[in-house]
């Protein structure tokens, strides 16, 4: 059977049609406006189809201005927001948006459901920097009482009585500050939307745990120190230092290894080198006469200090307890008694001089010391024989003319105090007594003949040379 259409039901299909074709013409004639975008354009996340390059670049900016805020994801299903609106956030668009709608146009305004009309454009991305900061600070993230900060397993500070022990691993909820304000800036500057924090590592994690091996190893060489001593010899005295003493100079372990304090062995060093140190400083003496008198002089015990503080740092990382005798920029002959038992002794108040060899008088003279009427006194102090020579000419002062102010040879020369020295003085017939006071030496300490040669025979570079009066 064949139905017929009514009227009525003509005239609906006519009007439906009419209303297609005319909704049809309009979207062709939005389409088709060369000045505006297509429907559907997406620029920066924002839409602004049917909108001019103008209108476009001010819904854009203004949605940025108005709406945008940066979501926040937490562990624990927690969520968080920045608004633009909180730090004064903007989008400014610099260009392009001219180029894509002439790209529109040229590529016919193809617009619809199944057409992709979105683009990004490079922008300037301005927000005040100390606003963030607050925001920052104020987000639970950061600033709550519940957050648990994440930490190593480390070793225990030192304590007097205790051993070094590892305190475990904490695995937390704490944030990296500088990851995340790098997150965040990240994301405002690409005008994202959302971020992880998970997914961007701003959690601290856990990168040293109590089973570390190398940690078990830090903590076991800590407490080596702790039960190590090291003992300073002086000759029949000594210093030791102790475990307890040496901890609280640790400053710190890593895989670098144990570090010391510089400074607190520096004192410690400093400590010795004023006790021990002997070089320039008066000293007790006991005289041939049987006096007890005070002398001094650069002869003596001088630490290396800057030496020995190295030497000291390596021997505590080492952890081995030892004896040990420190480095000496200058050494004497003994550690207990400077000179030692064999000496030169010049009494200069007695004008006579003794050679001790192992505490026993071997050898004596008279002698006559510098002048004092003419102020070229011997100088008191504790000296060494530099070296010794037979054959030698001493002279004076050059004069203008060339000549010396007085040349003098000698059998036996025995310096030990630049140019003064011990010397046989053929010219004089007497010696000892009160000859210095007005008809001394230059300086010098003149001997008889015989009595140089035998005293050059005896002694040798480097024996201690004590003048005193």
């Amino acid at each position: 059977m064949i139905r017929k259409q009514s009227h009525a039901g003509t005239v609906g299909i006519i009007a439906f049609l009419t209303a297609v074709f005319m909704l049809t013409g309009t979207i062709a004639a939005l389409a088709d406006d060369a000045s505006k975008f297509v429907p559907g354009t997406k620029i920066n996340g924002v839409l602004v189809g049917g909108m001019t390059v103008e209108e476009a670049k001010v819904q854009i900016e203004g949605f940025y201005g108005r709406e945008y805020q940066l979501t926040i994801k937490e562990k624990g299903d927690i969520s968080e927001c920045i608004k633009g609106s909180d730090i004064q956030y903007r989008v400014e668009i610099t260009d392009g948006l001219q180029n894509i709608l002439a790209q529109q146009n040229k590529d016919g305004r193809i617009a619809g459901p199944d057409i992709d009309n979105s683009s990004i454009l490079k922008s300037t991305v301005t927000y005040q920097e100390e606003k963030l900061k607050e925001r920052l600070d104020s987000l639970a993230c950061v600033s709550s009482k519940d957050i648990v900060v994440t930490q190593n397993a480390t070793i225990s500070q030192w304590q007097e009585g205790q051993p070094f022990t590892i305190i475990p691993e904490i695995q937390g909820n704490s944030v990296n500050r500088k990851k995340l304000e790098d997150a965040v800036r990240g994301a405002l500057a690409k005008e994202t939307g959302q971020i992880s924090l998970e997914e961007t590592g701003c959690y601290d994690t856990v990168t040293v745990t109590s089973q570390d091996p190398d940690l078990a190893a830090r903590c076991a060489a800590l407490n080596q120190i702790r039960e190590m001593n090291v003992t300073y010899l002086f000759g029949n005295q000594s210093e030791v230092l102790s475990g307890d003493q040496l901890c609280t100079w640790i400053e710190g372990a890593d895989q670098a290894g144990i570090h010391i304090s510089p400074s607190k062995a520096a004192e410690y060093i400093q400590y010795l080198a004023q006790k021990y140190d002997t070089a320039g400083k008066p000293r007790p003496f006991k005289a041939a006469d049987g006096r007890d008198l005070a002398v001094s002089g650069a002869y003596g015990w001088r630490i290396n200090q800057e030496a020995e503080i190295q030497a000291l740092i390596a021997i505590v990382q080492s952890g081995q307890s030892q004896e040990r005798t420190p480095q000496y920029s200058l050494a004497a002959a003994d550690r207990n008694v400077d000179w030692g038992n064999t000496y030169v002794e010049a009494d200069m108040a007695a004008q006579h001089v003794y050679l001790y060899q192992n505490g026993t008088v071997v050898w004596d003279s008279p002698c006559v010391t510098g002048n004092v009427a003419k102020k070229l006194t011997t100088p008191e102090g504790i000296y060494t024989l530099n070296y010794k020579q037979t054959d030698r000419i001493l002279r004076g002062e050059k004069k203008p003319d060339g000549t010396y102010e007085y040349e003098s040879h000698v059998d036996y020369w025995m310096p030990f105090n630049g140019g003064i020295g011990f010397h046989d003085a053929n010219w004089r017939s007497k010696f000892g007594g009160t000859i210095y006071q007005t008809s001394g030496s230059h300086g010098c300490i003149n001997l008889p003949p015989k009595k140089a040669k035998a005293l050059y025979q005896l002694i040798y570079t480097g024996i201690p040379v004590i003048c005193h009066y």
